[in-house]
This record gives C-alpha cells, sequence and structure tokens, in this order.
C-alpha cells in the first residue's frame, strides 16, 4: 500500500512538472515577434552589404552604409541591440519569409507583389530607376528600347521585373559589382538600378565607361519587409513610430544627404 502511494506521488509530481512545462511553452509560443525580439535583446536584420551606397563594406571591411545606420537608429529605438547578418538578395528574401531574420533593410521597393509575401513598414525614401548603358550605346533611349535586348539584374528585383515587362532578356546576377563587370564587359546592352546606386558606382569608378539612358518618371518608394502575420503587428508598429521619430528628428534626411549627397526621403 505504501508502495502504491508513494508510486501514485511520484506520478503526479511528473504529471504536475509536465503541465508546467507545457503551460511555460505556450506562454512562450503566445508572445509575439516584437516581445521575443525584447526578451533576447537583439533585432535580427539582413542586408547585402555589397550594394553602396545602401549596404557595403568601408575601407577598413566593415558593414555600413545609409541602410545600415537607420538599422542601428530602429534598434536603438526598439531599446535592443541591432544584429546584422549579410546573404543574397533572394536568400534573405527566403530567409525573411521563414523567419530566419526580423527584417530585410536593403533599399527593397514597396511592390503590390511584395506586400502578399511581407509586411512593410511606412516608407523612408523614394527612388527612381535609371537604365544603364555604355557610353557609346545610342540605340536605347527609352524603357520601351528595351525590348529584344539583354539585361542584368537579381532574378526577384523590381529592375528584373521592369526590365522584363519591357521586353528585355535578363541575366541574374549576385550584386552590383557583377553587373557593372557585364555591362562594361559588353556581355549585356544595359541594366537598371537605382539611380543614385549609379552615382555611387561613377564616384568610386569615374573612368567608368557607362551612363544614364534614361530614367523612370516616378519615384518609387522603399520600406522595410517584416515577416507576414499577426505575429508580427506589434513590431510593424513599433518601427513605424521609430522611424517616423526618426524622420521628425531630421536624422533621416542627414543620412540620405551624407550617403547620397541628396535628400531622397521625399516622394518628390
Amino acid at each position: 500500500m505504501k508502495k502504491f502511494r508513494l508510486t501514485a506521488l511520484v506520478l503526479s509530481l511528473i504529471l504536475v512538472l509536465m503541465l508546467g512545462l507545457s503551460s511555460c511553452k505556450k506562454k512562450e509560443e503566445e508572445k509575439d515577434l516584437l516581445a521575443r525580439i525584447k526578451e533576447k535583446g537583439k533585432i535580427v536584420i539582413a542586408m547585402e552589404g555589397t550594394w553602396a551606397p545602401w549596404t557595403y563594406h568601408d575601407e577598413n571591411d566593415k558593414l555600413t552604409g545609409f541602410d545600415y545606420e537607420i538599422g542601428l537608429l530602429i534598434a536603438e529605438k526598439l531599446g535592443v541591440e541591432a544584429e546584422f547578418v549579410e546573404g543574397e538578395w533572394d536568400s534573405i528574401l527566403a530567409g525573411l519569409e521563414s523567419g530566419r531574420y526580423d527584417m530585410m533593410i536593403n533599399g527593397v521597393d514597396l511592390t503590390e507583389d511584395r506586400q502578399k509575401k511581407y509586411d512593410f513598414s511606412i516608407p523612408y525614401c523614394y527612388n527612381k530607376t535609371a537604365v544603364i548603358v555604355k557610353k557609346d550605346n545610342t540605340s536605347i533611349t527609352k524603357l520601351e528600347d528595351l525590348k529584344g535586348k539583354t539585361t542584368a539584374n537579381t532574378i526577384s528585383s523590381t529592375y528584373a521585373e521592369l526590365a522584363e515587362k519591357y521586353g528585355a532578356t535578363v541575366i541574374g546576377v549576385d550584386d552590383l559589382a557583377q553587373t557593372f563587370e557585364l555591362l562594361l564587359s559588353g556581355r549585356i546592352d544595359a541594366t537598371l538600378n537605382a539611380e543614385v546606386s549609379y552615382y555611387d558606382y561613377m564616384k568610386e569608378h569615374p573612368e567608368a565607361d557607362a551612363k544614364i539612358a534614361c530614367l523612370t518618371d516616378d519615384a518609387q518608394a522603399v520600406a522595410i519587409p517584416m515577416p507576414k502575420g499577426d505575429d508580427s503587428k506589434a513590431l510593424v508598429e513599433a518601427v513605424n513610430k521609430a522611424l517616423q521619430e526618426i524622420i521628425d528628428e531630421g536624422k533621416l534626411s542627414e543620412l540620405s544627404i551624407k550617403y547620397f549627397g541628396g535628400d531622397i526621403t521625399k516622394p518628390n
């Protein structure tokens, strides 16, 4: 009888322990993404690190750039540390969908298709698209001239989508440096990219045989994508609040002038 009571007591303790662990796990699962970020004390921010002046490495191989500094400011506003993870464009987007990263800050254009996959912050800058060709190219002077031509861009970028929309064949590349290598060697006819990225590249490579053939009429809004769903709602609200404060304080305009030589934080 005594042995039975002891066994029953042990079983009762095990059951209580299991229920307690289950309850703790449930409470942990109930925490949204922002709560988990604050509990860890860090936010994981993904970026390419190869696209100056948005995200790149300086002469000391230190990660820096317009978006890098925005990431630092947002983390500071949220009261956590920023952990930056670098990768290729497509793999970053895939990692964002799977929840491996908390956000991506990398000059991401805000589009309808992307809004179906990710939750976005408010726009923090605006960017025109440039069609870039070699200096002696006179066959491309408008977007319609891309029909039948070959361009190069990261496949899932809005630049690739725009080139294909106007009839170009797009070669997939990993970064901006590879894009210009193909252009300057004559292996492609043109590339589409951010107007500001062209000016930054030419600042670093003034001898480069490249020019802007034409620009899009409208500026594209740039925002911060985060994992989609109810789990991210509080994070999106917190990031929007942080961005608005950074805008109101004038810090965003200062960073734009520092990295782009002008203020691209306004729609016009």
